[in-house]
């Protein structure tokens, strides 16, 4: 028995390719065009989230196959496979969004079963927008065999007259329109320059959050989360992951020997520095329960509260993923950050070797301002803030990077789903000093927690950003800016406090010292919820129902089955 044989005894995948009871599984492979020595080699899928739905998932076919010819190379048999993505930029503003979230577990579940169902060694997984991201990372954490992540990269900034826009802009630009300060002409002109190539929304929204975590966390290759999706480097990226693959396989490194406790705060630590997306609070939780680890949206507020803020990065600061690329990548961001005691580097990483030895021979960069030292940061606390108080007592998060005032007071303004705030934005039925509450958009409620970037991209473009708040147990996207708080547990179908806010009620929210409260005694929201009866959804059937039924609370991830603590046998194992 050679190395190779004796390899491939110890692997899933000889379930369908040895022994003579193999023989009709073999069949398929001979009809595919595979030899002999290609169907008694590991098998690893290749896995990737494209589709024609959007500008993030188009690059991804071509970069799989570069992935495949790395795998090929290094003596393994590549198998490629799609999954599902539902892009949060077409899906915003309408009933499409309450897909988003979902889509997440729908991408983990997709992936597992495929991998499960054909009996693969090692996965390679691309995706390129918000929730295939986590969802990707989550099947790899779940399945726990071999595993490197691949983000398709970032857009290139479009230019509008001179000026570098994004489709931040184009949201915002909807506000400016219905208040007169936009003609449709300008419009119309900038909606054909603002996403000029394929790649994820170019800022630091959800995708590049997640993708900077990929690196942080140790699932992906460094530096290959920073380059864009046009840049050819990304095919390099993408063989040498493959290559790299085969090398797990012989030394039997998985996900959970990789995402430990240790690297989720480093992971958390990268998206506060970043100024990255709220959202990472809701992905970061779920993840760790795909490894059987606690780590709660308090868990992760903790590491942003001592984090500083570094990278001037959009939309609270000037720059775009590329700009970062380009003057260091996400290794600069994270070297100076362990530099100064802010990351673990005895955390292990898919290279073989722990984030310090990758990052040992990475040299600041002092012709640059994307990215601060981590000793003079843009603030001193990180660029997003989890929150607690009897308005939220499972917490609610906010991002504020960019931000100058970090404290707001008002009277409530309540609306029971996204789309009646939005026609009173839309019509100017709101005073400065309003706080917005947006509920009944939470998992359970949606069902599927939207995100509400159209409602406050219309305040900014209105001229009222920082001139009201808004709070939602739904979410906020990425590209969200201002006084907006989302993730308040315990949500409105399940009878929150949120549920029992009135017109009127003050409501007082302080990120300095991680705070929201409405004026209310316990026994007034004790009497009230009295009163309170829940509401039924608009899903009766289907996908969304089911995952009303199953999904679990924001504070844990919103995840929708009992993860890595009750499994019975590792898949890998199997």
């Amino acid at each position: 028995m050679d190395a190779k044989t004796n390899l491939k005894a110890k692997l899933p995948s000889r379930h369908v390719t040895e022994g003579p009871a193999r023989a009709p599984h073999r069949s398929y492979y001979y009809a595919m065009g595979l030899t002999k020595e290609q169907i008694h080699q590991p098998f690893v899928g290749v896995a990737s989230c494209w589709n024609e739905a959007a500008p993030c998932n188009i690059s991804l076919m071509r970069q799989a196959q570069a992935v495949k010819k790395g795998v090929a190379a290094a003596g393994g048999t590549p198998r490629e496979f799609c999954t599902i993505t539902v892009t949060d930029g077409i899906a915003m503003g309408h009933g499409g969004m309450k897909a988003s979230l979902p889509s997440r577990e729908a991408i983990a579940d997709s992936v597992e079963l495929t991998m499960r169902g054909h009996a693969y060694d090692a996965l390679v997984g691309l995706a390129g927008c918000d929730k295939s991201l986590p969802g990707m990372m989550m099947a790899m954490c779940r399945l726990n065999v071999p595993a490197i992540f691949i983000y398709g990269g970032s857009i290139l900034p479009g230019n509008f007259r001179g000026q570098v826009v994004t489709v931040q802009d184009m949201f915002e630009a909807v506000g400016r329109h219905s208040v007169g300060t936009l003609s449709d002409e300008d419009l119309d002109e900038m909606e054909q320059v603002a996403c000029p190539s394929a790649g994820a929304c170019g800022a630091q929204f959800t995708a590049n959050t997640m993708a900077t975590v990929s690196e942080a966390i140790g699932l992906a290759l460094p530096y290959s989360a920073g380059a864009p999706a046009p840049y050819e480097i990304r095919d390099r990226f993408c063989m040498t992951a493959g290559e790299q693959v085969m090398d797990l396989i012989k030394t039997g490194l998985r996900p959970r020997d990789i995402v430990t406790r240790k690297a989720l705060e480093n992971a958390a630590a990268v998206v506060s520095a970043s100024g990255g997306s709220t959202n990472a609070a809701l992905h970061l939780p779920a993840i760790a329960h795909e490894c059987g680890i606690d780590f709660s949206l308090f868990d992760v507020a903790e590491v942003f509260k001592k984090t500083p803020y570094i990278a001037d990065l959009k939309p609270g600061g000037r720059y775009v993923a590329k700009d970062m690329f380009e003057v260091g990548g996400i290794p600069l961001l994270m070297k100076t950050l362990l530099d100064h005691g802010y990351l673990h580097g005895d955390c292990m990483t898919v290279t073989g070797r722990t984030i310090a030895e990758n990052l040992k021979s990475v040299k600041w960069n002092d012709k640059q301002d994307v990215v601060h030292p981590a000793n003079k940061p843009i603030t001193a606390n990180g660029g997003v803030v989890g929150l607690k108080g009897n308005l939220a007592p499972e917490g609610a998060i906010v991002k504020v990077a960019g931000m100058a005032e970090l404290k707001f007071k008002g009277p409530a303004r309540c609306f029971d789903g996204e789309e009646a705030c939005f026609d009173a934005v839309k019509n100017r039925k709101y005073k400065e000093g309003d706080v917005l509450v947006i509920r009944y958009e939470g998992p359970k409620g949606g069902p599927g927690m939207r995100e509400m970037l159209a409602t406050t991209a219309a305040l900014y473009g209105q001229g009222m950003g920082g001139k009201v708040a808004l709070i939602t147990d739904g979410r906020f996207s990425g590209a969200t800016r201002g006084f907006c708080i989302g993730h308040v547990g315990p949500e409105a179908a399940v009878g929150g406090p949120i549920a029992q806010v009135r017109d009127g009620d003050i409501i007082e929210i302080d990120a300095v010292n991680g705070t929201i409260s409405v004026a209310l005694s316990d026994a007034e929201l004790a009497e009230r919820k009295k009163s309170w009866k829940p509401r039924e959804t608009e899903a009766g059937s289907g996908y969304l129902w089911k995952y009303a039924q199953q999904v679990g609370p924001a504070v844990a991830g919103a995840v929708t089955h009992p993860g890595a603590k009750a499994e019975k046998i590792s898949y890998a194992d199997s």
